[in-house]
């Protein structure tokens, strides 16, 4: 089975099975500001795998969805060396690329880390301890069968524009490489992101909110699925807010 037809084979219907939920989903952040912990990552470049190894452990921290959401952005730009990734996505390089403009990051790399729009060197060796405790606003995310809406109860009322983004992200993934510098092991991923989408809010009614719909579409994976939606402005893509949780599995 190549790749691509494995990514195409529909082993979990994500939002089927949200729907069998008679009162649907709802993930809420606190006011003080959930760590969007981003990594960067790719199944054709030979330092990636700990990061990957490092990023599943965090299915077991204390702080998971309550202080921090992880995200895993497989890039492309090391599927020339012989291996393709079948997450990577032009839009995750861009969007590295992106901090790295902003001047987030000196420079694009793998595995790169990224703590609240933040490089993050110091993942190989420090705990994920709770941030500063910003208060950042209180995100709201709600999921009925093949609908996704977003609110953000911001203090700003209304005077500044946002830009809200929602991933659905894969659980228990692996790959057998068979090329590349990773030539021969079997990768293990969780919280691939495996659908991202973004769309502006809208201030109405003292907060802002915006609504994305999913056609049925199901995705690969053996273990759980979840989504985290995070909120920016419209001038960067520094994450202010971030909420999450299982979709599946949990």
């Amino acid at each position: 089975m190549t790749a691509t037809h494995a990514l195409c084979v529909a082993l979990l219907a994500v939002f089927s099975l949200a729907a069998a939920h008679a009162d649907g989903l709802r993930f809420e952040s606190g006011p003080n500001r959930v760590e969007l912990i981003e990594l960067y990552t790719s199944e054709g470049c030979s330092s990636c795998p700990p990061a990957d190894r490092w990023l599943s452990r965090l299915k077991k921290h204390p702080g998971l969805w309550s202080e921090f959401a992880p995200i895993a952005f497989h890039v492309d730009y090391w599927d020339y060396i012989g291996w393709q990734d079948r997450f990577a996505d032009p839009e995750f390089s861009e969007r590295q690329r992106t901090y790295a403009r902003e001047g987030s990051a000196p420079f694009v790399y793998t595995p790169g880390v990224f703590r609240s729009g933040d490089d993050w060197r110091e993942w190989r060796s420090e705990s994920l301890q709770p941030g500063p405790g910003v208060e950042s606003g209180v995100l709201t995310v709600e999921v009925e069968s093949d609908v996704v809406h977003v609110r953000f109860a911001a203090s700003d009322s209304g005077s500044n524009p946002y830009v809200a983004h929602i991933a659905v992200l894969g659980m228990g993934l692996s790959t057998d490489v068979q090329a590349g510098e990773n030539r021969g092991k079997k990768l293990q991923h969780d919280f691939v992101a495996l659908d991202v989408r973004s769309t502006a809010l809208e201030w109405r009614d003292g907060v802002y909110d915006s609504t994305f719909v999913f056609e049925d579409r199901a995705f690969p994976g053996d273990g759980d699925t979840a989504l985290v939606a995070w909120v920016s402005g419209s001038d960067s893509q520094v994450p202010l807010q971030a909420a999450g949780g299982y979709l599946s599995g949990k």
